[in-house]
């Protein structure tokens, strides 16, 4: 009998490329990967594995029995939702919510799950969206609150469904009274471009947000470029408020704005998704973590129909 155990190794494998990288998101050594890897090659009685370098490629017969591991595991992880129907919203929940979520929704979807559920025992973890699906597959995660924007949408990633939850328009946050800064301020009508002098805030290189603020800048006629590199929201409107530069943030990280810092809306949106493993969709969990999510959005967001 194939181990399931195995087939998720060798699943992971299929997606990463080598056995170093399948080590690092599941914290096995190397070593014990290509042990097991080993064993279920001796199980099968084929070769399911060539090396080329330092990667390691996929026979057809490994292909296929990947095939068939994402549709074992798509079924293992239904079956595990009809099973906890039976028990209702109880035991752990592993979450993964990015940063900028995190700040500002975190503690509120927190203390509605135990309100609504009190045998549910949500687990909090910030994680970027880029390494959520990992996470997911691995079984780090039981859920994940990801974003993505208009024209930079994320690859689709096997083995996991994504439901769509909210949208927010992105913001330009600017010092309320710029003129005593020395900033040359181009008056053009377009709001980005007028500030191509100025100093900008920028998200660590990098990450999804750097790269959206680089190419909106680079649409509207010039490169941006700054040592002010924040990831934190609130603190970089509160530089913004000091006078340190102009930055993008998203809607839900300005709700309250820093005296000396105003906002003005730009064409861009961010949409948020909460992914899990598919065939968890039915989980009760899952769906008690939505309608919390739901129920702190703040007013103003535009929740989607999902």
């Amino acid at each position: 009998m194939l181990n399931l155990h195995q087939l998720r190794l060798l699943r992971e494998l299929a997606h990463r490329g080598t056995i170093a990288a399948v080590a690092d998101v599941l914290a096995y050594t190397p070593s014990a990967v290509s042990q097991q890897l080993s064993a279920l090659e001796r199980k099968t009685g084929v070769s399911l594995l060539e090396r080329t370098g330092r990667r390691v490629v996929l026979t057809p017969a490994g292909v296929n029995l990947v095939r068939h591991a994402e549709v074992i595991l798509e079924h293992l992880e239904t079956a595990e939702a009809e099973l906890m129907e039976g028990k209702g919203v109880a035991g752990p929940l592993r979450v993964g919510i990015y940063p900028s979520a995190a700040g500002s929704l975190a503690a509120g979807i927190f203390a509605a799950l135990r309100r609504s559920h009190p045998r549910l025992e949500p687990w909090i973890q910030e994680i970027d969206p880029s390494d959520a699906s990992n996470a997911l597959r691995g079984g780090q995660l039981d859920l994940a609150l990801l974003h993505s924007y208009e024209g930079l949408l994320p690859p689709v990633e096997p083995g996991i469904h994504s439901r769509p939850i909210f949208t927010e328009r992105m913001l330009l946050a600017t010092p309320s009274d710029p003129s005593e800064l020395g900033w040359k301020i181009d008056e053009t009508e377009d709001p980005v471009r007028r500030w191509r002098d100025a100093p900008w805030i920028l998200p660590a290189p990098g990450t999804l947000c750097h790269t959206v603020v680089v190419r909106l800048c680079e649409t509207n006629g010039f490169h941006v470029s700054s040592w002010h590199r924040v990831d934190d929201y609130t603190t970089t409107l509160r530089l913004v408020a000091a006078g340190a530069g102009v930055a993008i943030v998203p809607e839900l990280s300005a709700q309250a704005l820093p005296e000396g810092a105003m906002v003005t809306p730009l064409p861009l949106l961010r949409r948020s998704s909460v992914a899990f493993r598919v065939g968890g969709s039915a989980k009760p969990a899952i769906n008690a973590f939505i309608g919390a999510l739901l129920d702190v959005l703040p007013e103003g967001l535009t929740a989607t129909d999902a």
